[in-house]
């Protein structure tokens, strides 16, 4: 082969290499995982893996995402609604306290609920690890590994271990397949025969593990459902392929000697809406063995590329050669301005995370996406409906992902039966309602406890999701489909809004302000109230939608001028209280935590479009003096929020000053519910403990910081902060509209742009600083 060809072969397999050190877009490390937030994440949207890089023993942790302990359960308590006057009355007459207790004692969840976070053994359930696959080597010498290194290609969704030991070079690729729906590990060494190690499959409890007749090894096991004990069901399969040596499949484990190249192939699935689980494992793990692994790596990546390369982003010139990951976040504390590529690396990583974490017919991304280590995750890794989950999903249209905000439209659709018997049984209404937390299990009551468990905005919420993908595709047949849900919220809310006296506005009662507590003027801390402004937005923003759609969709006029008599007598956006903040409750309530890491009242700014400083500029001041006294520390996801926050503001240096603050390195597992939130070395989002709503939120955080479109016309660059204003260039962002944006600029100034949309279609464009009407450009 000549030197031409060869270098053009280079060229075209340099992507498909990995190992390499010089790659922008890569995590990489030169030791092994010394704990579980280290490990790389590898997924499919369905199947988890992550590896440690062990050199004598690798741990791989897997995950699917269906894998929930728990079952359907109806923990309705159907005579709520009789003690709801009650209630109302004791809010009317100022005495929180006693209302609160009220609630506690006949106006919860029927059962143990979500078990107060702890609900593994209880019929909410949790979310679990599947297992473990433990490899452990044997390398005939007692000689320490030289040459380490580990890394994840996020461009092409492969990670790699290698070392060299006694002058052997050993090498290991994993990926998750997004051709064949299965996980693939390839080992070599680069002498013959050198490959001895064993496989075995296991996890904390309720397991059994055989070897298969078929040369397998296979993992199944029956979860606890909170009742009986006879809860899902799943199973793990493992198949290897060598090209010499020998395979023995003995002793519950596969044992491998003097092999040169092993494949591993794993799969797993679970009954959660497949009763024949086993034989479509089993089917799916054959015909994954019938490809070549070169071909298989080939389809995993063209697939996965076709959601990950429509969108490019640089921020001009930056060093080639990277440090490793983890010290690269030390440095980047000391010197952020230095690096300018680790905010690139983070924000593509994210919209990684989001590729692997979530795929269209299944579930949406959970408190830790895809992967759990743990039979107990924390807070039972469910679906928080007062931010979490809703951050999950905040990046996904701007970064040209709009397809896996559908999950979670699917999980909502689904809550909406018991939604129905829910807003029945506490508050004798018409509609569906969730509030605070929700399972696969569609779980809607009210929580365990007052101060937390009846934030009754969790329906609504889930709503401007489903509406955020309506804006940005245009898509009327998704409308219609999203238009019952959408409606029975806006019924539910509509049927049981009350008038408070002192200001004759229509409120919510009782409810609560996410998580928040504030002090009655004896003295006394309350978390009960009547309208919290996070309500009120809400609602507002609903009633709007609904109208908006019936008008589209030529429907339910009747409603349409209901709701629209009712949005005149909802509170105002925002009121701002005598210091000058924006109010978080319907009275000027002193907080019992000033820095508390909800800011929920902000809601109207971000994700709502309610408040902009273009439609109400009076209140912008509140809101930054709110910001002001939170203060700029809290948990991974409150730092992101408040770094949205800020971008919305169009203040792009605060915004930044967050950013930084979340790339700040931890190695802690409590659990925390104050300042010190941060990432892991493996740039996983640390509450801590690990959430992944830190990555997602921080992602949206820069999609805002570059382009924003929720105020009826699309700004470039609105809040860029000093250090990424040099020069850079972006491809494929998404505006509301259905338009795919371009931009490139230099020295804080943006010198081309285009706009393109699939018809051609008329669009204010704001461009630094003009505005300007153009019409876009054919896709």
């Amino acid at each position: 082969m000549n030197i031409k060809k060869f270098k053009a072969l280079l060229f075209i397999l340099l992507p498909l290499l990995g190992y390499s050190q010089n790659n922008p877009l890569e995590l990489w490390y030169n030791k092994p995982a010394s704990q579980w937030e280290e490990t790389l994440p590898l997924g499919n949207g369905r199947l988890g893996i992550m590896p440690d890089g062990g050199v004598t023993t690798e741990k791989l942790v897997l995950n699917e995402i269906t894998l929930w302990s728990g079952g359907p359960q109806d923990a309705n308590n159907y005579k709520a609604y009789s003690f709801l006057p009650q209630i109302r009355q004791l809010l009317l007459e100022n005495k929180n306290k006693e209302a609160q207790k009220l609630i506690d004692q006949h106006f919860i969840c029927t059962g143990a609920g979500s078990g107060s976070g702890n609900g593994a053994d209880v019929p909410f359930g949790a979310y679990q690890v599947l297992g473990d696959m433990t490899l452990k080597f044997d390398y005939k010498t007692q000689s320490k590994p030289v040459n380490y290194s580990r890394n994840l290609d996020i461009q092409t969704a492969v990670a790699g271990t290698q070392f060299t030991i006694d002058g052997v070079r050993y090498k290991r690729e994993y990926f998750t397949g997004f051709g064949d729906d299965a996980g693939f590990i390839k080992l070599t060494s680069s002498k013959k025969g050198k490959l001895n190690f064993t496989i075995q499959l296991d996890r904390p409890e309720r397991f059994k593990t055989v070897n298969g007749t078929d040369n397998s090894l296979v993992m199944t096991g029956q979860l606890n459902n909170g009742t009986d004990g006879k809860g899902m069901k799943y199973k793990a399969k493992v198949k290897t392929q060598q090209v010499d040596g020998n395979a023995l499949y003995t002793n519950n484990k596969i044992e491998i000697k003097n092999a040169t190249e092993v494949v591993i192939f794993i799969c797993a699935g679970t009954d959660y809406k497949d009763k024949n689980f086993e034989i479509t494992t089993d089917k799916v793990l054959d015909a994954a063995m019938q490809t070549k692994y070169q071909d298989q790596k080939k389809k995993h990546v063209e697939n996965y590329q076709k959601l990950f390369n429509r969108l490019t982003l640089n921020f001009g010139k930056s060093a080639k050669k990277t440090l490793p990951t983890n010290e690269r976040l030390d440095t980047f504390v000391k010197e952020p301005d230095a690096d300018t590529a680790l905010p690139i690396l983070f924000y593509q990583y994210g919209r990684y995370l989001s590729i692997s974490s979530t795929r269209l017919g299944l579930l949406p991304p959970n408190l830790q996406g895809l992967w759990a280590k743990d039979v107990q995750t924390p807070w039972n890794s469910d679906y928080h409906l007062d931010v979490n989950v809703q951050m999950n999903h905040w990046a996904l249209e701007t970064a040209n992902l709009s397809e896996l905000n559908l999950p979670l439209k699917d999980l909502t659709k689904d809550l909406v039966p018991n939604g129905e018997k829910t807003a029945k049984a506490y508050y004798n209404a018409d509609g569906w309602v969730a509030h605070v937390i929700t399972n696969v299990w569609g779980f809607t009551e009210p929580g365990e406890s007052a101060s937390w468990g009846i934030t009754k905005s969790g329906s609504g919420w889930l709503c401007n999701n489903l509406w955020s993908h309506y804006l940005y595709t245009n898509d009327q047949a998704y409308l219609a489909e999203i238009y019952p849900i959408l409606k029975g919220a806006a019924q539910f809310y509509k049927n049981m809004l009350v008038k408070d006296p002192e200001t004759g506005w229509l409120v919510t009662s009782p409810s609560v302000s996410p998580e928040n507590s504030f002090l009655l003027p004896n003295g006394d801390a309350s978390h009960v109230c009547m309208g919290p402004t996070i309500d009120n937005q809400i609602i507002r923003e609903l009633f709007n939608n609904v109208i908006i759609a019936s008008k589209k969709l030529g429907l339910d006029n009747d409603l349409s001028i209901e709701l629209d008599k009712q949005l005149k007598l909802l509170p105002p956006p925002g009121v701002i209280s005598p210091d000058g903040r924006i109010m978080e409750w319907l009275k000027d309530y002193k907080e019992e935590d000033p820095q508390h890491r909800h800011i929920s009242h902000l809601y109207g700014l971000y994700p709502g479009s309610l408040i902009t400083p273009e439609n109400k500029p009076e209140l912008v001041d509140a809101i930054k003096k709110t910001l002001e006294v939170r203060g700029d520390d809290g948990t991974s996801w409150s730092i992101a929020y408040k770094m949205l926050f800020w971008a919305r503001l169009k203040d792009g240096n605060r915004a930044y000053k967050l950013f930084k603050t979340i790339l700040r390195q931890t190695r802690d597992t409590n659990i925390n519910y104050g300042p010190g939130g941060g990432v892991y070395a493996n740039l996983l989002s640390a509450g801590p403990p690990f959430q992944i709503d830190g990555n997602f939120g921080a992602a949206a955080g820069i999609g805002e910081m570059l382009i924003q479109s929720h105020a009826g016309f699309i700004e470039l660059l609105p809040a860029m902060p000093d250090a990424w204003l040099n020069e850079g260039e972006v491809k494929g962002l998404k505006a509301e509209g259905n338009f795919t944006i371009n931009i490139k600029w230099e020295k804080g100034k943006v010198t081309k742009y285009e706009v393109l949309s699939p018809v051609p279609t008329k669009v204010k464009v704001k461009v630094n600083g003009e505005m300007k009407e153009i019409t876009s450009s054919k896709l």
